[in-house]
């Protein structure tokens, strides 16, 4: 139910604002669910296109049997492969910095931009762990996730506070990940792992809980276009707390090839 404590008196009856809370939350889930398939199609096909069989012309060679083509050494073994690792956090910024410029559908089609070039971004999983854990890894992170994006849109509990710790948590999270990129210390990557886990799981629920009640504080404009950018920069919130905690579950649950 709608905190009704945070609208003016006059706004609308409580079915009025359940009903456009429940509408504004299936398209911020829309969306995400959306940007989480295109992400996955591009990420399988990327892959596809970077390992072949056949020796014939392949550049490197990733396991017995299985060999990079040149699309694959130029993903993840040449220095474009910073490019391609960097890029979808630049495209945050940049998502971040022009959302207001932007229209509605422009913003939800940078939106399905940046879902394609994570794809790109995380498609060596498929070249480090095998199919089956990377499936039942997504199926443990829905399950994990909806939990906690139930519990954050459920709970009476004000998680603004938990949010700002998360976030410099983040931050730190951050900087240790590109540090270890260079020393590759084992015991921190560990740890990284353990404690992205921990603050992207209540992110989600933090997340969740300012979706709706950015929802509801704006309920009295109702504004159109605020709305649908409101729920795109929703759903790009959440697409980054379940891709993030797909990948930290991953290298716990994940075999490798």
């Amino acid at each position: 139910m709608a905190q009704y404590d945070t609208v003016r008196a006059g706004v609308g009856t409580r079915a009025a604002i359940d009903e456009g809370l429940r509408a504004h939350m299936n398209k911020v889930y829309g969306l995400m669910s959306v940007g989480l398939l295109i992400t996955a199609l591009a990420s399988w096909a990327i892959a596809g296109l970077a390992v072949t069989t056949d020796p014939t012309g392949a550049t490197a060679a990733i396991s017995e049997g299985k060999y990079l083509t040149g699309l694959g050494q130029a993903i993840y073994m040449s220095p474009l492969k910073w490019v391609v690792m960097f890029a979808p956090l630049a495209m945050v910024f940049a998502f971040g910095a022009a959302i207001n410029r932007l229209s509605a559908s422009g913003a939800q089609l940078f939106f399905y931009a940046f879902a394609a070039l994570m794809g790109l971004s995380i498609s060596s999983i498929f070249l480090v762990f095998t199919g089956v854990s990377i499936v039942q890894t997504f199926l443990i992170t829905a399950i994990a996730f909806a939990g906690l994006s139930l519990y954050g849109y459920t709970t009476k509990r004000d998680l603004s506070a938990l949010g700002a710790f998360l976030i410099m948590g983040l931050i730190g999270l951050i900087v240790a990940s590109i540090v270890n990129i260079f020393i590759g210390s084992s015991m921190l990557h560990f740890a990284i792992s353990v404690i992205g886990v921990l603050i992207f799981a209540g992110l989600t629920a933090y997340d969740t809980q300012k979706i709706k009640t950015d929802y509801i504080a704006h309920a009295q404009a109702m504004d159109s276009e605020w709305l649908a950018k409101s729920a795109i920069m929703g759903a790009l919130n959440l697409y980054l707390d379940f891709i993030n905690l797909f990948m930290f579950l991953l290298q716990f649950l994940g075999n490798r090839e």
